[in-house]
């Protein structure tokens, strides 16, 4: 018989509707104004530390929601704003510097849901609020540090060829090669141009050899700093897990980053500003570190102090450096002792292969770099970074390294944890001063989330009143397919890892709301044709289903690849609303089409009708 329910369709309809459903669910809990405290360089934090904020806020009149503790960080669920405010300044002055305590909003999620892995929408800048940062990259210290490998690269390069040189000294913006006869300098220049191509040679003074990067090498450099930087930010706070975060480029050396979610700018700014990065290089046994201290310091060498704040004599040389380093994870060894497992690109592995090979027996140093704001700006207008340069380990090299090794002599586990973290998100490729800050609050952010509901309600009430009149039993069935779709929609945009609901992505929902009821004009008014040509109801049924499939497909088809181009050439806003419609496009015609077919099949078919409610 016409219109019969297959079994597989309707619990293909019942597990994807119940499904969806489910992970919908965590979007109606809401979210509760938190609390987050973590330890900072020098700072550790226990499960005994949470009776110390119980007693703090007790203290002081605040009664949490409730604390929890997980993966060494402590969140402070809080009732109301007032009382985050209050308990972010209470704790800052009890904890100290140590300790980084950030306002932010926590997701209320029943644990039984959670343990499923519902979670809810991840909500942009413009509804949930959070910071917005412009930063700007320092580009003449990417520039420095090409000219310091290209430095490293003649040394090792001219040694290699058994070049005598008296030395390689890094200028303002080129590096100056000095050597003791014409003979080798003209022999040098004809190596290392041919080895850089994209370097320029010339003589200057008397057997001086001056390498400068071309323009189009310099272009490459500042377009490869901005491009690392950006994937190095988006990695560094994905990992630390801060939020869902918008980080794209501006222009030629700006980017652009929005931390949904983030009330707190002081937490965000440590974490984009950290730039951290590994140094390896062999101690100078042939000098004594006291003659250095008194001023008789050797041309090739620099004292830098270890975490005691003892000197290290160290050669300037450097063997490798962190931007070689493609993952570090902290763990421990056979005796118990914090370390970091640290593996390197096939290049830094053949460098370590190379520079290890002839130093076996010898100490090698392992130097942790930050670059820190000093809060001066110079005569351009741009903040003035300091480096901070600290021995965190010394070894003996046993045999020649490869492309895994691993750093010893931290103090913690956590010391191994964050720096295995700052090493695996990735160091700056150059220091960033952050131009314009902005922080969008929550409030603003409720009032953008009530307003698009009030715009999804009215339209929604407008769709179905209209189908329930218009249409009448039939009209009622595409409702029910209407409601099922916005939760579908909801419970899809959930589930999607890195799917963000802005303010146009709700325009988008808006839009899906009209465009899902398309679908069910078309069939019922071909039901409606079939019925004046003298079929049967039940025929009318079957054919105005089928006939309207292809109109429909088409339809939608052209709508979702003009989706797929907003997404793939938009940016920020253009991508939330691109997504939502290309996501409503697909719910809408599975509701419109297989959802309501299913119910009708039910209602109507297979069995004798003499007259239809269309």
């Amino acid at each position: 018989m016409l219109n019969q329910n297959s079994i597989w369709k309707v619990l293909l309809v019942i597990v994807i509707i119940g499904l969806c459903t489910l992970y919908a669910l965590p979007n109606i809990y809401g979210e509760d104004n938190a609390v987050q405290i973590s330890a900072g360089r020098d700072g550790n934090v226990t499960v005994q530390m949470v009776d110390d904020v119980k007693k703090t806020l007790a203290d002081n009149n605040i009664t949490p929601k409730r604390i929890e503790f997980e993966n060494e960080q402590i969140l402070v669920r809080l009732n109301d704003s007032d009382a985050q405010l209050r308990a972010r300044e209470l704790l800052e002055t009890s904890l100290g510097t140590n300790y980084s305590v950030a306002m932010n909003l926590a997701a209320d999620t029943p644990q039984w849901l959670e343990e499923l892995g519902g979670t809810p929408m991840k909500l942009g800048l413009d509804l949930r609020g959070g910071v917005h940062f412009l930063m700007e990259v320092d580009m003449s210290e990417a520039i420095s540090k090409s000219l310091e490998d290209a430095q490293d690269n003649f040394r090792t390069a001219l040694r290699e060829e058994k070049l005598r040189y008296r030395t390689v000294q890094q200028r303002e913006n080129h590096v100056d090669i000095h050597f003791r006869d014409e003979e080798t300098l003209e022999k040098a220049q004809f190596f290392l141009r041919n080895r850089n191509p994209d370097l320029t040679f010339e003589e200057v003074d008397d057997m001086v050899l001056r390498a400068s990067f071309s323009e189009a090498k310099l272009q490459g450099i500042r377009e490869n700093a901005v491009k690392q930087n950006i994937t190095i930010i988006r990695n560094r706070v994905n990992q630390l897990g801060v939020a869902e975060p918008l980080v794209q480029k501006q222009g030629a050396d700006r980017i652009v980053v929005q931390l949904p979610g983030i009330q707190d700018t002081a937490r965000a700014k440590e974490i984009l500003n950290a730039t951290a990065t590994l140094e390896f290089r062999l101690v100078d046994q042939d000098n004594d570190v006291r003659d250095a201290l008194n001023g008789r310091v050797p041309a090739g060498s620099q004292v830098i102090e270890d975490q005691q704040g003892r000197p290290q004599l160290l050669e300037k040389r450097i063997m490798l450096t962190g931007n070689h380093i493609i993952d570090a994870n902290s763990g421990v060894d056979e005796y118990g002792i914090p370390q970091v497992n640290i593996s390197l690109d096939s290049e830094g592995g053949n460098k370590m292969s190379r520079t290890t090979r002839g130093n076996i027996g010898k100490p090698m140093a392992t130097v942790f770099i930050e670059y820190k704001s000093t809060g001066e700006r110079n005569a351009d207008g741009k903040l003035v970074f300091e480096k901070h340069e600290e021995v965190i380990s010394v070894a003996t090299i046993q045999a020649q390294l490869g492309s895994s090794f691993r750093i010893t002599g931290l103090d913690s586990p956590k010391e191994a944890r964050d720096l295995s973290l700052l090493l695996r998100a990735g160091a700056l490729i150059a220091p960033i001063q952050i131009v314009e800050e902005r922080t969008v609050g929550p409030s603003l952010g409720k009032e953008n989330i009530e307003l698009g509901m009030q715009a999804i309600l009215w339209g929604l009430a407008a769709v179905l009143v209209f189908m329930l009149i218009y249409y009448k039993a039939f009209g009622l069935v595409a409702n029910f397919a209407l409601l099922t779709n916005l939760v579908i929609i909801i419970g899809v945009m959930s589930m999607i890892p890195g799917a963000t609901l802005t303010l146009p992505g709700m325009a988008g929902i808006v839009l899906t709301v009209g465009m899902a009821v398309d679908a069910n004009v078309l069939i019922f008014e071909r039901i409606r044709e079939e019925i004046r040509d003298g079929r049967s109801p039940q025929q009318a049924i079957h054919q105005g289903y089928d006939s309207a499939f292809s109109t429909i497909l088409d339809a939608n088809i052209t709508t979702f690849i003009a989706g797929l181009i907003l997404f793939a050439v938009g940016t920020g806003p253009i991508k939330g609303f691109s997504i939502t419609l290309m996501i409503g496009i697909a719910t809408s015609m599975f509701t419109a089409i297989v959802v309501t077919r299913v119910i009708v099949n039910a209602v109507w078919g297979g069995r004798k009708v003499k007259k239809l409610a269309i």
